[in-house]
């Protein structure tokens, strides 16, 4: 049984209160860590530690604070495969994923921002005699990193990396479900001699760390990635001390298939979009609309690609959808299952828990399809996350366009077809902070990320995190 601990002001340290919490794998349904339950003297603890290194951490050059972060950056890369076994065990995806895309853009986001910090400028404005403004863009102090559960230390390291490289100091919550990465990341920090008290790593749950890390009157800004519905209490909790916050929250998302679309890769992308990390992605296609003329067609080939997708071991190679993160993430996704067909919803195929060899306690559920439903319905209008989705026909671009907009959430949308000028045109009806044409989740690290409505308050990536982790301050000189 490993015991994992918090780890603030360069040194590993157990609870305050010695409590600690189950750590389940979600193949087997079985303890095989103990976390800390952390509670609000921890996190003072922590924030004290990076109040105290924010000087001497924000007073170094960017190329000093650079080499820092590249130290960590080169560290994953040589941990990779013991990374992507503890998350792949962690969270229940495919060791393959967490091999080829989890820990690589963990490995990236500290190295991008450690490079992206030596390219940066300040704004100039010439007054002519009267004299000229500069900008400066300074690091604010103590920044709080929450991060989920889906993407463990992808999500994790994208927030720290660029609130560190703009000057900085961070306490960093990870979820409480998949805790693992972000210990082994603390490690990696003792291993090349981070500065202590730069990045305090604090675990346990919302109400015990996440409520004191963001109410804290020396944390003035907080980047949360989650539930909309916790977003919107970290809003509430914030907002009397002008706390600067970045929310990125739920999404519903549309996946709108024309009919003059190149249906082959179509049909191959959006079965990752659907389906990816057992549909755990808050970009993941969940709504699919298809315009009428191959509707009938996409919904047999697509459910029988559906169908012959492996549900298994994340160990195993050959496994497509791994198992769900938890016990009650598993209950309400076969819950909107079963609402969708109260709704009047037809399952083409999935719908059910599958048992999987060697592994009879898991979390697994097979990968569903749903047609027949209103997109006014619940099933089309909150976020399940988890394997699920719903397909809708539609006659013409004015209602793919309502469909695709009927909900609260405005985070991404894909978009298919072989027509230039309605690719451009929908995605700029689209209410969406990220679209994709032809095409999903095909990332750059420079372009910014988030969503509108429901879905967010601001955005990362690229220079806008930078932007968010900094407040602008303007000089006067008079000539």
């Amino acid at each position: 049984m490993i015991t994992l601990r918090n780890y603030i002001d360069g040194a590993f340290c157990a609870p305050a209160n010695g409590r600690h919490l189950d750590n389940i794998e979600p193949a087997t349904g079985e303890v095989y860590s103990l976390i800390p339950d952390s509670g609000a003297d921890d996190v003072a603890a922590a924030v004290a530690a990076a109040k105290k290194a924010y000087p001497s951490w924000s007073a170094l050059t960017a190329a000093e604070r650079s080499k820092h972060l590249m130290r960590v950056a080169n560290r994953i890369e040589e941990r990779l495969e013991e990374l992507a076994a503890a998350e792949s065990r962690d969270n229940g995806k495919p060791l393959k994923l967490a091999r080829s895309v989890d820990i690589p853009r963990a490995r990236d986001n500290f190295a991008f921002y450690a490079t992206a910090i030596l390219h940066d400028w300040s704004e100039t404005h010439d007054m002519g005699t009267h004299g000229f403004n500069y900008t400066l863009r300074r690091p604010i102090g103590v920044a709080a990193c929450i991060s989920p559960w889906n993407l463990p230390l992808y999500l994790f390291s994208w927030k720290i990396a660029p609130a560190l490289a703009a000057g900085n100091t961070v306490v960093a919550k990870p979820s409480e479900v998949t805790p693992y990465t972000a210990y082994l990341l603390s490690e990696i920090l003792h291993e090349v001699g981070f500065p202590a008290g730069v990045l305090n790593i604090v675990h346990g749950t919302g109400p015990g760390v996440g409520e004191p890390l963001v109410t804290h009157p020396d944390v003035p800004m907080i980047s949360f990635t989650g539930g909309t519905a916790t977003g919107a209490r970290i809003n509430t909790l914030a907002a009397p001390s002008f706390k600067k916050l970045s929310l990125e929250l739920g999404g519903k998302n549309p996946n709108v298939i024309f009919a003059d679309c190149d249906f082959e890769a179509m049909l191959r992308t959006t079965l990752q979009s659907s389906f990816a990390n057992q549909g755990q992605i808050c970009l993941c296609g969940s709504r699919i609309l298809v315009e009428r003329p191959i509707y009938d067609r996409f919904v047999a080939e697509f459910t029988a690609r559906v169908a012959a997708l492996k549900v298994g071991l994340p160990s195993d190679p050959e496994t497509q959808v791994g198992a769900v993160v938890s016990a009650p993430h598993r209950d309400k996704i076969l819950n909107y299952i079963a609402l969708a067909q109260q709704e009047g919803g037809r399952i083409e195929c999935g719908g059910h828990p599958v048992d999987v060899d060697g592994a009879p306690n898991g979390y697994f559920v097979a990968p569903t399809v749903i047609t027949g439903l209103p997109m006014s319905c619940r099933t089309n209008q909150e976020e399940i996350f988890g394997p699920v989705v719903t397909v809708m026909p539609f006659d013409t671009e004015e209602e793919a366009l309502a469909l695709a907009n009927a909900t609260k959430y405005g985070l991404a949308a894909t978009l298919w077809t072989s027509n230039l000028q309605r690719a451009h045109r929908v995605a700029h009806e689209l209410e969406a902070g990220i679209v994709w044409i032809n095409s999903w989740l095909v990332r750059d690290l420079r372009t910014p990320f988030g969503g509108v409505k429901q879905s967010g308050l601001g955005r990362e990536g690229g220079f806008e995190a930078l932007r968010f982790f900094t407040e602008p301050k303007n000089v006067f000189v008079k000539l």
